[in-house]
This record gives C-alpha cells, sequence and structure tokens, in this order.
C-alpha cells in the first residue's frame, strides 16, 4: 500500500494537469511536468511518475536517475523502448507499466485509413485534384486480400475489429502462438513461411531487441509483388534502406505511420518514394487520447493509493 500518512505523503508526477483529471486519490502530492527544462519538485522524493507523452526518451528520462524513491513509472504510450534503457539506474521493484487500453481504438483507425487510403489510391487523387487531373480507372479493394497482422496485442486486435467487415482475410502472428476466439495466432518464428500470401502486411508490434531491424532485405523480398506494407508499430522495427530499395522498384507499397529516423528530416529519399505514403507519427494523437489517458492515470493512482495491483505492469526492475 502507499504510505499515506499525516508525516507522508506520497508524490506523485503527473504529465497532465492535476485539476484536469476528476476523481484523483486523496493524500497524494500531485505535481504537473511534462518535460519542461525546470523540475517542479525535488526528483529524489517521486514515488509515481507519469511519462510525458510525445518526448524523447531523453526528456522523459532526464529526472529518473534521480528518482531514489521511485516505485511506479506509467507510460501514456502503448511502446516503453523510451524508458527501458532507464532501467538499470532505477530502485530494486520498481513497476513499469504502459498505456494499454489508451491507444487502440486510435492506432486502430488510423491503420485502417492507410490501408484504404493506398489501396484505393488516395494520394494519387490528392495529387491529382492538386494539378487538376482526373486519374479514372480501377483500383485495389481491400476485400478479398489477405491481411497478415504482426504484433497481435490489443493494438493488434483492434485493428482486426476494424478489418473485419471489410470482409479480407486477417492472419494474426505474435511473439507465440495461441489460439483466441476468432481463430489461431501464429508465432513469430513463422513469419517467413506467411509473408508470400499477405497482400497487406500490417506491423503493430512492440520495438525489442528480437524486432528492432525484423523487417529487413530477407523480410521484403518474401512480401509478394504488389504487396502492401503498413507500420504503426515503431520506425525501427523496418530497415529503412532496404524498404526504399522495394519501393524505388515499384514492386511494393508502403504505408508509413512511423520512420527511422523520425521525425524524418527534410531532404530524406523516403518522402518522395514511389507508393510511399507518411503519416507523422499520428497513430494515438487523437481526440480520444485525453479521456482513455486520465482514465487509465486514475484508475492506476487508485490502485497505488489502496494498495491494490496495479495494470498493464510490463517489467520490474
Amino acid at each position: 500500500m502507499a504510505d499515506i500518512t499525516r508525516n507522508h505523503r506520497p508524490q506523485v508526477w503527473l504529465s497532465i494537469p492535476p485539476g484536469e483529471i476528476t476523481g484523483l486519490p486523496e493524500g497524494l502530492d500531485y505535481v504537473y511536468w511534462d518535460g519542461e527544462p525546470d523540475f517542479p519538485a525535488d526528483p529524489a522524493l517521486a514515488e509515481f511518475y507519469v511519462v510525458p507523452y510525445m518526448r524523447s526518451a531523453q526528456d522523459v528520462g532526464r529526472p529518473l536517475p534521480d528518482m531514489a524513491r521511485l516505485r511506479v513509472v506509467q507510460t501514456l504510450s502503448a511502446g516503453v523502448d523510451n524508458v527501458l534503457p532507464y532501467l538499470p539506474q532505477l530502485p530494486s521493484g520498481v513497476r513499469l507499466c504502459n498505456a494499454r487500453g489508451v491507444h487502440e481504438a486510435s492506432t486502430a483507425e488510423l491503420t485502417l485509413t492507410l490501408v484504404l487510403a493506398s489501396l484505393r489510391g488516395i494520394p494519387r487523387f490528392v495529387r491529382g485534384q492538386d494539378a487538376e487531373q482526373w486519374h479514372g480507372g480501377f483500383y485495389p479493394a481491400l476485400a478479398d486480400k489477405t491481411v497478415l497482422v504482426i504484433g497481435y496485442g490489443s493494438i493488434g486486435a483492434a485493428i482486426e475489429d476494424r478489418l473485419t467487415p471489410f470482409e479480407c482475410d486477417v492472419v494474426r502472428v505474435a511473439r507465440t502462438a495461441r489460439s483466441t476466439p476468432r481463430g489461431e495466432v501464429h508465432a513469430l518464428s513463422e513469419v517467413r513461411e506467411l509473408l508470400p500470401a499477405a497482400d497487406v502486411v500490417i506491423l503493430s508490434t512492440p520495438l525489442t531487441e528480437a524486432t528492432r531491424g525484423m523487417v529487413g532485405a530477407d523480410f521484403l523480398s518474401r512480401m509478394k509483388d504488389g504487396a502492401l506494407l503498413v507500420n504503426v508499430a515503431r520506425g525501427a522495427v523496418v530497415d529503412t534502406k532496404a524498404l526504399l530499395a522495394e519501393a524505388e522498384s515499384g514492386r511494393l507499397l508502403a504505408a508509413l505511420d512511423v520512420t527511422d529516423p523520425e521525425p524524418l528530416p527534410p531532404g530524406h529519399p523516403l518522402w518522395h518514394a514511389r507508393g510511399v505514403l507518411i503519416s507523422p507519427h499520428v497513430g494515438g494523437s487523437t481526440s480520444a487520447f485525453l479521456p482513455r489517458a486520465k482514465r487509465l492515470i486514475r484508475a492506476q493512482l487508485g490502485r497505488f493509493a489502496t494498495g491494490e495491483e496495479l495494470e498493464n505492469v510490463v517489467a520490474t526492475t
């Protein structure tokens, strides 16, 4: 249980102003910090740290080495790769929690948007409208396609929810094989055999040592001609040089919400690569974010204050 006594109020660092989150438990000392140069309080007193959202690893990690009393790190992102490098510097027993339940709807919406826009030629139509050109003809449909979802966690399942009405065949892949009410989930080790049959390959896997650079020349060479690669995971899951070679040849299409490097600098060849659609890492940055983030923070702090088990624990130091 959190040590809530008259003489000790556990300090909580919030990256959303506490006055904007209704129902926060009493008995905790709330301070607001969203990555600004100056700290709002002594980091050594912090026991619960809600990591600023969409900030660099350097920004979010700056107070961590001084947080000697820290007990919980709560991210507001589904991935925790920006925090993992700091774990060895933290006190023993710190629990790292991710934002499962916050980003599924928004990320799945954008994934479906990228798939449909790429297949149906929307970028070409937009450029045609700017140039007053009519690009009629036949375009690929999502219906009847085989869609391979690599990273079948909560976001992968939400993506399937939105794909189902479009009459396509979804093939699921996760780190390990398992069964679900919807059907089989293949192990990541089976991807090489599954790729040749996929018309669309969606990446929604966490960035780990196992997935970093996973989509390289060999992976891409196994995708069928004309297939679409959609990345809503992390840019470093894909070898950018290998993807550029396939895109510039016209063999593969790509729709990317994340890139490596990121943000993509001016002049980078990926900006103008043939058949590549880029969105600026906005999978979770929608009007749905704040209500869900506040709900998660309120629930997690309620558990922390009463000594209940936290949800979404992905690592413990």
